[in-house]
């Protein structure tokens, strides 16, 4: 723990979180107190027994299980920066080159997405004319979008947002939302089409109908510009995991924090109080015990429900909104089986599942096809997804009648017919942020109420991009406004 020298005074801060974010955030404090020569005492606060959150890894020597995400994008440059950083490069692995590629169910069996075809544009004629994915009407649709003109903005800003469900139907027909995009965009974000944000989640989208006109042209032109550019910095491709699983991250992160500050695991942040001189009064609990303890300055990263209770007493109009921010519940059953008792080839990276067909799951990670050391020789991991924002129902059922209803569901879809040689069920209740339109006009005005609090910082997945790199960029972000706020 770093001691102060001379007549400094070292500042106590508290990270309320010991996920990914938290870690991140109190990893960059102490990069930018070592970098300035200043006296910080950081104390993370982790209400479970282990850091990380949704994320981990399961070593089961044969294969590793990640529990949460189990891989991340290098488009966004934060999370690849931080592993640099931390020296883990030689660590980082890229997807195999072999079985490239998603399905997606059609009339009960799997199709592949077309070549070409990036969420929700096609880059290549041929395939989208071929894939059976849609009709004939429903390909002629799409391609009619190259005519289409772009919607007259309406607020002539950014803050123009519309659904992703109405964006698609404009644009490519409803065919192609409900065969196509759907499917794909709910393996991301769990959620309703009809309520999710295009601006929060997928803004490139609406900027490409700003500055081209049609989604067609763009991607052409983009597809020009990259051919003809020097390919660099593209090592690991689109996405990246790690030899030895996400929690090489975390259990990384957690030791240098813990070697220059404090995490205290099993303790529970009741509430958060503003000091009467400066700072703030941290209530913890730790099974009976309460401990009330002086801080500096403040980063909450938890999930929005929980900084809305911790801020509600001095608070109260932040709280409301950070309240009103929606969550979806998924379950992740994961499996590993012998190839020989699973009927379909499995020649891609997973299958998702259109809320159309009316399954019980809405999609199906082939894990081991995707990295290597996730499953045995003669082998496969498959990682199953229920519920979402779309069927939180189903999550309503017993852990043993998941699993049975998992399994019926793989043998109707891909053959399965064996028992698993190992199972095990996650569930990752109120996991996943909901960015419903007018996402961003809220967290903005979240953001503007947290001003007039000195030296607390809200970060995490719930404000401004859901993935491993935005929890990364926020809880680093939040770290250095909070650091220069100090004065240290």
């Amino acid at each position: 723990m770093n001691q102060s020298s001379n007549s400094e005074i070292t500042k106590r801060i508290a990270v309320v979180g010991g996920g990914l974010t938290g870690l991140s955030a109190a990893h960059r404090l102490l990069e930018l107190a070592e970098e300035n020569k200043q006296s910080i005492e950081i104390t993370v606060f982790e209400s479970q027994s282990e850091a990380g959150g949704w994320i981990g890894t399961i070593d089961q020597k044969d294969y590793l299980i990640d529990s949460g995400a189990d891989m991340f994008i290098t488009n966004k440059p934060a999370a690849l920066n931080l592993c640099t950083r931390l020296g883990l490069e030689d660590q980082l692995i890229s997807t195999n080159q072999q079985n490239r590629g998603a399905l997606i169910l059609k009339d009960g069996q799997p199709v592949p997405v077309p070549l070409g075809f990036e969420l929700m544009t096609p880059s290549r004629i041929g395939p989208m004319l071929k894939t059976p994915l849609l009709s004939l009407w429903g390909k002629l649709r799409m391609g009619w979008e190259y005519f289409i003109p772009r919607r007259q903005s309406k607020l002539g800003l950014d803050w123009d947002d519309e659904s992703l469900a109405d964006f698609v139907t404009r644009r490519f027909g409803q065919e192609a939302l409900t065969r196509l995009v759907q499917p794909l965009v709910a393996g991301i974000y769990t959620s309703d089409p009809k309520k999710l944000s295009l601006r929060a989640t997928l803004p490139r989208f609406l900027d490409m109908e700003r500055d081209h006109r049609s989604l067609i042209k763009a991607i052409r032109k983009q597809k020009k510009e990259a051919k003809s550019a020097d390919a660099t910095g593209a090592r690991y491709g689109l996405f990246a995991a790690f030899r030895t699983g996400m929690q090489t991250l975390i259990r990384t992160l957690a030791e240098r924090v813990s070697d220059q500050g404090t995490i205290l695991y099993g303790q529970r942040i009741k509430q958060i109080d503003p000091s009467a001189d400066s700072g703030y009064e941290v209530t913890s609990e730790a099974g009976n015990a309460v401990q009330k303890q002086h801080f500096d300055a403040v980063i909450v990263a938890t999930a929005a429900p929980q900084a809305a209770k911790m801020t509600a007493s001095f608070a109260p109009e932040m709280a409301g909104l950070l309240g009103q921010i929606e969550y979806a519940s998924t379950a992740i059953l994961v499996n590993i089986f012998k190839l020989s008792d699973i009927k379909h080839p499995l020649n891609a990276f997973g299958l998702v599942i259109p809320a159309a067909e009316q399954r019980k799951i809405f999609a199906v990670a082939f894990a081991s096809r995707k990295f290597p050391g996730r499953a045995p020789e003669g082998c496969v991991q498959l990682r199953t997804f229920v519920g979402g924002a779309m069927q939180p129902e189903l999550l309503e059922q017993s852990d043993e009648d998941l699993m049975v209803m998992v399994q019926n569901e793989l043998s109707d879809l891909l053959g399965v017919t064996g028992d698993p040689l190992f199972s095990k069920l996650l569930r990752h209740n109120q996991s996943m942020p909901q960015y419903h339109l007018g996402h961003l006009q809220m967290v903005e005005q979240i953001e503007q109420l947290a001003e007039k609090y000195p030296a607390l910082e809200l970060a995490g997945n719930a404000y401004r991009g859901v993935g491993i790199p935005d929890c990364i960029q926020s809880a680093e972000q939040a770290a250095e406004r909070l650091f220069n706020s100090l004065g240290t």
